[in-house]
């Protein structure tokens, strides 16, 4: 494949050089590059299989937030097919930065305050065209399944799967189906190994892959326990939930619906059961699927099921 993305920043990029990257703050099922363009610069190219439509809107939602001020890299050309089902484009070069970890009531306040920020650049963009969301968001796949299918995945031994997993999977996708909240357009992976930091201030916010239409309350829900989540992802304590909740309500200066409030605490937990399904299928250490069966119970409650 280098092969074939060299010629690609070639021919779209001018002359350069370019260098294969660790995969990191990009998107787990992406494939990173820089490319020193003699043209442009710096550039990341980024490679991943995917649609290319839907690449082209979350390129075109990524620059509507670059173009506003947003701490993100800037899209700097379309979405092309590198083969079929493989898509490549370019960005702005936006190294550095610090990952910060743990969920203390200042980082939650921060992170989720720089989310509100983001939804609200974004709340008059449509939700058309993102297609199924990322599968620690798709509590609902269209197959009826509790799952969303994955070939490597649905292959394994899912007997390896504690039987609670699969419980608190069904009540929660039970609950956010009940919702009939409106869809917005929000970032999927809020998880501090994709945001960078410089002191207290943001520096940049990556994967815009991980787009997603889904309710506000639910992305909102989703992030609140992930956000603390760095190479290995876990589920926040209940208390920096709570504060990251609070704390985006704040910056959007409106309070949830009581609806919206069990929407978010439900949500708040697929990301984990997600991670918990897959540590057991690959029989890694227990990190998520400890703080789920710990924390389920609360969060169920609190998500209005009984």
């Amino acid at each position: 494949m280098f092969v074939e993305v060299e010629a690609w920043c070639f021919r779209v990029l001018g002359h350069g050089t370019l260098t294969s990257l660790r995969a990191e703050a990009g998107g787990q099922m992406s494939h990173q590059f820089r490319y020193d363009s003699d043209e442009q610069g710096t550039v990341a190219v980024k490679v991943r299989s995917d649609s290319a439509d839907r690449i082209s809107r979350c390129l075109q939602i990524q620059r509507i937030a670059a173009d506003a001020g947003f701490p993100c890299a800037r899209p700097l050309t379309r979405a092309d097919l590198l083969e079929p089902g493989v898509v490549v484009s370019a960005e702005t070069w936006l190294a550095g930065g610090e990952m910060r970890s743990g969920g203390e009531v200042s980082f939650a306040a921060r992170s989720a305050k720089l989310l509100a920020g983001l939804m609200e650049i974004l709340e008059s963009q449509s939700p058309t065209g993102l297609g199924a969301p990322p599968p620690w968001m798709h509590w609902n796949p269209p197959t009826g399944g509790l799952w969303p299918t994955n070939p490597v995945v649905d292959a394994m031994n899912q007997d390896l799967v504690p039987g609670h997993v699969h419980d608190i999977a069904r009540s929660v996708s039970r609950r956010l189906a009940q919702g009939v909240l409106p869809l917005v357009v929000g970032h999927g992976d809020w998880e501090s190994q994709n945001l960078r930091w410089q002191g207290d201030l943001p520096w940049a916010v990556h994967d815009w892959d991980s787009l997603v239409a889904l309710p506000e309350a639910a992305i909102v829900g989703a992030a609140s326990g992930a956000f603390a989540s760095t190479a290995t992802p876990t589920l926040s304590t209940i208390e920096s939930s709570g504060n990251f909740i609070d704390a985006y309500q704040q910056a959007r200066d409106r309070r949830f619906t009581d609806e919206e409030q069990e929407v978010a605490w439900a949500a708040s937990l697929w990301p984990a059961l997600h991670n918990a399904r897959g540590e057991s299928l690959f029989q890694s250490p227990p990190v998520a699927l400890d703080a789920l069966t710990c924390q389920a119970p609360e969060r169920l409650q609190r998500a209005g099921v009984p």
